[in-house]
């Protein structure tokens, strides 16, 4: 693996940074299966460091790239020829908490980035960029709705699986005349950087071609907070295209983004259950 004083030493050589007062320091948590660390110049954060799988610094770098005026995403600094790593700019915060409120940061995350999407190609496969290839989006959507409910099991009554499959099926119909995106992929309070209340950044993609309205729903299930229609509506009038999405769809949309994110919190995050249970109480009346 790379080595902290080999990126110090490239970075001062091509002249991106004076090697003068500079520190790694590790960050909580990382990604997956690589590191990320903090650089800091003179004693002040500046910089983070990624490294990873080369083809994943090649999908952050694509993303980072294509949507490099958008001031929500950080600056690619300087990306490794092997692509062991990349540096990208610091964005000062922490991710979670000293939030506003979810109508609040939806209201950013929607204006900020969501509405700045660009479509891609038809050509180009559905899915995540690193990953299997699908031949649909109800492909994706029906891989999604396996594996959660395996990790859901009998925390919810076997009606509630099925009515959820009914509902997936239900949004088949949209697929064929989906227009595909360059999406994010990971847009959850995890990866929003809050400060003073206010959302500051948006970190660590994981690049999908999807439709615009998995990156929306994902962002508003991504916290068990706020997880009433009032707030859906008023952020989702925001969002560019609304009026193309009937009201049925996006409830359905968001009631199968729940069921999978409780999935997620059953296997990962189980301090969380019990709000996003409660939820759930709500939104099951929104199944087929």
């Amino acid at each position: 693996m790379v080595q902290k004083n080999e990126i110090m030493k490239i970075l001062t050589e091509k002249s991106l940074l004076e090697n003068n007062g500079l520190e790694f320091k590790a960050m909580k948590g990382g990604t997956t299966n690589g590191l990320l660390y903090t650089l800091f110049l003179e004693n002040n954060p500046a910089y983070v460091v990624k490294i990873d799988r080369p083809s994943i610094i090649s999908a952050t770098e694509d993303f980072l790239l294509a949507y490099q005026d958008i001031p929500l995403l950080p600056n690619v600094i300087y990306t490794a020829v092997n692509k062991e790593y990349i540096v990208y700019s610091y964005i000062a915060g922490e991710t979670h908490f000293n939030r506003c409120s979810k109508l609040e940061w939806m209201a950013q995350i929607t204006e900020g980035l969501f509405n700045r999407y660009k479509k891609v190609d038809q050509e180009i496969p559905w899915g995540r960029i690193i990953g299997t290839e699908r031949i649909s989006w109800a492909e994706f959507n029906r891989i999604s709705l396996e594996s959660a409910k395996e990790s859901i099991g009998d925390i919810l009554p076997s009606e509630d699986h099925r009515r959820v499959g009914m509902t997936v099926d239900s949004l088949k119909k949209y697929h064929d005349k989906e227009e595909k995106y360059y999406l994010h992929g990971d847009t959850g309070v995890h990866n929003f950087v809050y400060s003073a209340n206010e959302l500051k950044g948006v970190i660590d993609p994981s690049p999908l071609i999807g439709p615009k309205i998995y990156d929306f729903t994902y962002a508003f299930c991504s916290s068990p907070d706020g997880l009433d229609i009032s707030t859906l509506m008023n952020s989702f009038s925001l969002w560019k295209g609304s009026t193309s999405i009937s009201r049925e769809r996006l409830m359905h949309e968001v009631v199968f983004q729940l069921y999978t994110r409780i999935g997620v919190c059953n296997k990962v995050h189980p301090h969380d259950l019990n709000e996003y249970m409660e939820a759930w109480e709500m939104w099951r009346e929104y199944l087929e």
